[in-house]
């Protein structure tokens, strides 16, 4: 007769993949359009809220790494220019892995402080501090 611990190893190694590979925190993706020559990022504020950031901060991240201007107005962020919803997604996900995700254990439960003239990436979950390149 099997034990225990064998039984569920075998129950684990017929799951799907899906079922056991879940991440808790997921980057939001960006719903938008282009108009004219124009993108429009309608979602924007969400997904700043979800990653619990300010949404200027990103705001300056993602305009620097793209290279292109871009306003905050009350429909979302507008870009001055045609990128793919696949750029910008790759930019959000890129800025929350430097300034969201804790470098030590990997959740999302993290602050950014200013201590001086240097801003630290503080987590709430184990406690690591990291020094952040603005």
């Amino acid at each position: 007769m099997e034990d225990y611990t064998a039984l569920l190893k075998k129950v684990r190694e017929k799951l799907p993949e899906s079922s056991t590979l879940r991440e808790r925190f997921e980057v939001p993706k960006v719903l938008g359009h282009i108009q004219g020559n124009r993108t429009i990022v309608s979602n924007f504020p969400q997904i700043a809220q979800a990653l619990g950031r300010d949404q200027h901060h990103m705001l300056k991240f993602i305009l620097k790494e793209l290279a292109t201007p871009g306003d905050l107005k009350k429909t979302g962020l507008l870009f001055g220019a045609k990128i793919p919803a696949s750029r910008i997604n790759d930019k959000i996900r890129l800025y929350a892995d430097r300034f969201v995700l804790c470098p030590e254990c990997g959740k999302p439960d993290t602050k950014l402080e200013k201590e001086g003239p240097v801003t630290m990436l503080k987590c709430a979950a184990c406690g690591a501090k990291h020094p952040v390149k603005e």
